[in-house]
């Protein structure tokens, strides 16, 4: 149960190209958002599509494979931790993100084409 503390999985689509940058110390990162839907019917009967966005990171060897492999419009299914941050704004307002670093990832559906 240990490895179940903090473990997130979503399948969704990227909703632009990774963004891809080195860090000084060579590590490379990847940061890119995906989109899951959830679809239900309402007290009316009417079906209701409801699209949540969440922001990822991937660091190294799982960032090889963003850069390689994902492009807006890709679904993957993912696993990784939820990683809550905070800065100060150029304003001087704290700001709060929740983010999810990727541990592994897999592509589904079909290839996209050359």
């Amino acid at each position: 149960m240990n490895a179940l503390k903090n473990k997130v999985q979503l399948i969704g689509n990227l909703g632009n190209a990774p963004e891809i940058k080195n860090t000084e110390k060579g590590r490379k990162l990847a940061k890119f958002s995906i989109a899951t839907n959830e679809t239900y019917y309402n007290v009316k009967g009417e079906k209701v599509v409801e699209t949540q966005w969440h922001n990822l990171i991937a660091w190294g060897k799982v960032a090889d494979v963003v850069e390689k492999y994902l492009s807006k419009g890709t679904e993957v299914a993912i696993e990784g931790k939820l990683m809550n941050n905070n800065y100060t704004d150029k304003d001087g307002n704290k700001r709060y993100t929740t983010e999810i670093q990727v541990h592994e990832l897999l592509l589904l559906g079909s290839k996209p084409s050359a």
